[in-house]
């Protein structure tokens, strides 16, 4: 389509990230916020390939995306200071022609006055297995068993947490990708868009 792109769970896995690169105080919520702030995040979009993350110039795309990093970007993701210095950030990838903003609290907190909002679900199970293969084909070495009560703990905490909780935005389409192959999730997206915006 074009447009711009934000994968919002990348900034909180990166201010994880920076946090450990800088040896940061994780119990300071206005020295995160202010790292948050000062730290340098990009998206670079090459055709169908994977989105890199460039931190501070720096491409840290694998860095980040370790379970690791994704149980340290929801701890975070539960400090309002950080929070707010994010969501400024986001708000500066709203550009023309468009965006496509991926997240958690993209529809509710972040951009509520989007136009079209999808919320994509699918069984634990199958987002670990999905997880697994992801990870088994970078090379990483992973065990299903520890992604899937991983996965279990994550959506409590972001479900449970009182700054933007996990949940979809009252006027959101609901996907259930469960057993449905990615391109089927594809068209049922573009399907929502007026065939003025949708790609060729």
């Amino acid at each position: 389509m074009g447009w711009h792109y934000l994968d919002s769970g990348a900034l909180y896995r990166v201010v994880g990230f920076a946090a450990q690169r800088d040896a940061a105080d994780l119990s300071d919520p206005m020295g995160l916020a202010a790292l948050a702030r000062r730290t340098d995040i990009r998206f670079h979009t090459d055709g169908d390939a994977e989105p890199r993350v460039l931190v501070d110039g720096m491409d840290a795309t694998d860095a980040i995306r370790t379970e690791t990093a994704g149980a340290a970007a929801s701890a975070i993701a539960a400090i309002p200071e950080v929070r707010q210095a994010l969501f400024d950030k986001q708000h500066a990838f709203r550009q023309l022609p468009g965006l496509v903003a991926d997240g958690r609290d993209m529809g509710t907190i972040v951009f509520p006055d989007a136009q079209w909002k999808v919320f994509l679900t699918a069984s634990a199970s199958q987002r670990a297995e999905r997880r697994y293969k992801q990870l088994k084909d970078k090379g990483v070495s992973v065990n299903l068993n520890d992604l899937l009560r991983e996965i279990f703990a994550r959506d409590a905490r972001d479900a449970e947490r009182v700054v933007a909780p996990l949940k979809p935005a009252i006027d959101a389409v609901l996907i259930d990708t469960t057993d449905v192959p990615v391109e089927r999730v594809v068209e049922r997206v573009l399907a929502l868009l007026p065939e003025s915006f949708r790609p060729e």
